[in-house]
């Protein structure tokens, strides 16, 4: 039997990859290495799987039927699937919209539909988002809370995906569980989030563009403890025809000043702040009721801001030998 992990080359990917093939699993990663916020970063990750005992890579595209149908055939062995590919950030679907319908709503739909070829498949857990819940005023989000008013496409993209995996888990038989992260950081991690572009900007020395005079509270989450909660919860599939929704969070709603500060004391090097206005489709506050997947999986999260941070500079120093 093996796991395929889709969008294997990115940041969530690289880690659920490493932390199956860690304990004995056989790993078969799909990437289309293509729409990278950095494409050296992305190959970076892409080649430290290369060597890994029980690791298989193919590029192929999630969107594309045929791609999918072949490797389902080549590989009926897969049982569980982990489906991180797709494209994220809030900000970016302002600026190029369709590309979210095609690689998030259409790139589901394709692996929805050619899974159910595979005899052997006992769970698919895929990548929602906070975002989901959107102009919802109550804190903290609970999976109870009605998510129907996303402030971003981005947003409106994974909530579609929850309301199709729905559907297709109803009507096939499929055992489906939607895991929104929220603010998700640590080594290998995006380009275009927080940790890493306030890390690159603080240690060179250039100001950092803080949105909304500061004044917006995230649950940042450290990676170890996403890929915790993602495995945790792979291993608990639902009954048949049975589709769930969890928050992958730290449970902890931080001040983004405060995050900035943890920046600091690792870098040993203050921030030149630029104050902007609040960017369309972003949200002032997130914070995950996980009680939910504590109860289910025994979610639990372990590292705060100060220690997360701190290994989050220390790789950034020693990819790019500062």
């Amino acid at each position: 039997m093996a796991a395929l992990v889709t969008g294997v080359a990115g940041f969530i990917g690289f880690h659920v990859a490493h932390a199956l093939a860690a304990r004995g699993e056989a790993v078969i990663g799909i990437d289309s290495m293509q729409r990278s916020h950095n494409p050296a970063l992305t190959e970076g990750r892409r080649k430290a799987l290369a060597g890994i005992e029980g690791f298989t890579f193919a590029q192929v595209d999630v969107a594309d039927a045929g791609a999918m149908e072949r490797l389902f055939k080549e590989h009926p062995d897969i049982d569980r699937i982990v489906h991180l590919a797709g494209q994220a950030g809030v900000r970016y679907s302002v600026e190029n919209p369709y590309i979210y319908l095609r690689n998030n709503i259409e790139a589901f739909v394709v692996l929805l539909e050619t899974c159910r070829a595979l005899p052997a498949l006992k769970h698919l857990a895929y990548a929602s988002s906070s975002s989901v819940y959107g102009a919802n005023a109550k804190l903290p989000f609970s999976i109870e809370d009605r998510t129907d008013s996303p402030v971003s496409l981005y947003g409106a993209t994974k909530k579609a995906m929850e309301v199709i995996g729905h559907s297709h888990a109803r009507m096939y038989g499929l055992r489906l569980s939607g895991l929104r992260f929220f603010t998700v950081y640590g080594p290998w991690g995006r380009p275009d989030m927080a940790a890493y572009m306030f890390t690159e900007k603080i240690i060179a020395g250039t100001p950092i563009q803080v949105y909304n005079r500061g004044e917006m509270r995230r649950d940042f989450t450290y990676i170890d403890d996403i890929v915790a909660g993602i495995l945790g919860c792979l291993d608990r599939p639902p009954a048949a025809g049975v589709h769930r929704v969890y928050n992958l969070g730290n449970n902890r709603s931080e001040d983004l000043t405060d995050f900035i500060a943890a920046i600091e004391r690792a870098a040993g090097r203050k921030a030149i702040v630029e104050y902007l206005p609040m960017q369309p489709g972003d949200m002032t506050e997130t914070y995950a009721d996980i009680e939910a997947s504590r109860r289910d999986f025994g979610f639990a999260p372990q590292i705060g801001i100060g220690e997360g941070m701190a290994r989050f500079v220390a790789w950034y120093r020693d990819y790019y030998r500062l």
